[in-house]
């Protein structure tokens, strides 16, 4: 697998190689846009924990797009909620989760 092109790669050892090239550049801040996309539980679960180590060592900020919302409350500090390019909230995920206008936007609660 060492030699094999990046191409060929499962999705997420794909997703790992993606990652592993933009912190080649010693970034401030690594974006990540909708990184759990096609990964089943195991691979989003190993890529959390990369995400976690980068964190806990100061390498880099990381700012996560991502509609996976239980992945997003086990990764973030800090969410900020949009809904069609409105802020709608912005805070912790346990604030976030108890948002009255996040429910009614996203749970339908009235």
């Amino acid at each position: 697998m060492r030699t094999d092109a990046a191409g060929s790669l499962p999705i997420g050892l794909a997703r790992m190689v993606e990652v592993a090239r933009a912190l080649i550049a010693d970034p401030k801040i690594l974006m990540l846009d909708e990184p759990t996309s096609g990964l089943d539980h195991a691979e989003a679960a190993r890529l959390g924990d990369q995400i976690q180590r980068l964190r806990r060592e100061g390498e880099c900020g990381v700012l996560l797009v991502e509609h996976d919302v239980g992945f997003v409350m086990d990764q973030c500090d800090r969410i900020i909620v949009l809904d069609l390019g409105q802020v709608l909230a912005t805070g912790s995920p346990a604030d976030v989760q108890q948002n009255p206008a996040v429910r009614a936007a996203y749970l339908g609660d009235a």
